[in-house]
């Protein structure tokens, strides 16, 4: 039972998504050519950053976990594990991750995975997550640096690719996060946390939701227009963003229950960022020399 309470605290849901994602960036940039040896040591590695952050984050915010409905049952918030304890566990993670991600990587990848750590524990979550409207946008540039750390392990550097990722998944987390506020508005409020929703309303909240998403269809799309990603995942990424575009829409009905429709916007965020995940890492083949823009 207290190795469960150690596993609860690094988030399991939150790095198998960004495993997910590390993926989809790695396969993406090795185009079938797979390194075993890579591959597991920056899905590995990433994992085990990733963990570190969040039992880091769990540490920081065990006053506020407190307020609220959906954590006030985590293992620092009801004293199973003890700060002292949780610290040196996110400690040994991290190191043992970014061991992991220099000795088998590349540097480059290393660094964005230290840059991504620092903005999640550092800035996000000791300052802006408590301080300002504009903690979520700086925080979804952490949330974006697997897919980017899993490409730069396989090309070494930070090109047009690995640009387009980056921006893609900052562009996603926006919508997906403020969906979680919506539907979690109370315990927002309560924790005093000033998240779009709580700080501005839920109406602006919607508009911003819609332009994110309209934003990240035109990032997604541009993927595959650029030549990085082939006919299959460009077909993949226009429906899941229309689709998506159209449930945010939906809460724009006046008969609307906002968090039934967040919840829902929420679930296909999810949906619509694995599927884009796995259709990168099978179709990222366009043309032999070209990309479509090129041909414009």
């Amino acid at each position: 039972m207290k190795l469960k309470r150690y596993l609860l605290i690094t988030k399991p849901g939150i790095i198998f998504g960004n495993l997910i994602a590390v993926a989809g960036g790695y396969f993406l940039a090795a185009q079938g050519q797979i390194d075993l040896t890579l591959l597991l040591a920056t899905v590995v590695g990433l994992s085990l950053v990733v963990a570190s952050g969040c039992v880091m984050n769990n540490c920081i915010d065990r006053d506020i976990d407190g307020h609220m409905q959906r954590t006030r049952e985590r293992v620092l918030v009801t004293g199973q594990i003890s700060l002292l304890a949780a610290m040196t566990h996110g400690l040994v993670l991290g190191v043992a991750g970014f061991g992991l991600l220099w000795w088998f990587t590349t540097p480059i990848a290393t660094l964005l995975a230290a840059f991504g750590y620092i903005i999640y524990v550092g800035f996000y979550s000791l300052w802006l997550k408590r301080t300002s409207v504009y903690g979520t946008l700086v925080g979804s540039l952490s949330g974006a640096m697997p897919p980017v750390v899993g490409y730069c392990a396989v090309t070494g550097q930070f090109d047009t690719g690995a640009a387009l990722l980056l921006l893609i998944f900052c562009l996603w987390q926006m919508p997906h996060s403020y969906a979680i506020a919506i539907f979690r508005f109370d315990d927002y409020s309560a924790a005093g946390i000033p998240v779009l929703p709580v700080k501005e309303g839920i109406k602006v909240a919607k508009q911003h939701i819609v332009w994110y998403i309209v934003a990240f269809a035109a990032a997604a799309l541009t993927l595959s227009l650029s030549g990085f990603a082939g006919y299959g995942y460009l077909v993949i990424a226009l429906l899941v963003s229309i689709w998506w575009l159209v449930i945010a829409l939906s809460g724009y009905k006046q008969e609307v229950d906002d968090r039934v429709w967040a919840r829902k916007l929420f679930g296909f965020s999810i949906i619509a960022i694995t599927a884009l995940s796995l259709m990168m890492s099978i179709d990222f083949r366009v043309l032999p020399t070209q990309s479509l823009f090129a041909l414009l």
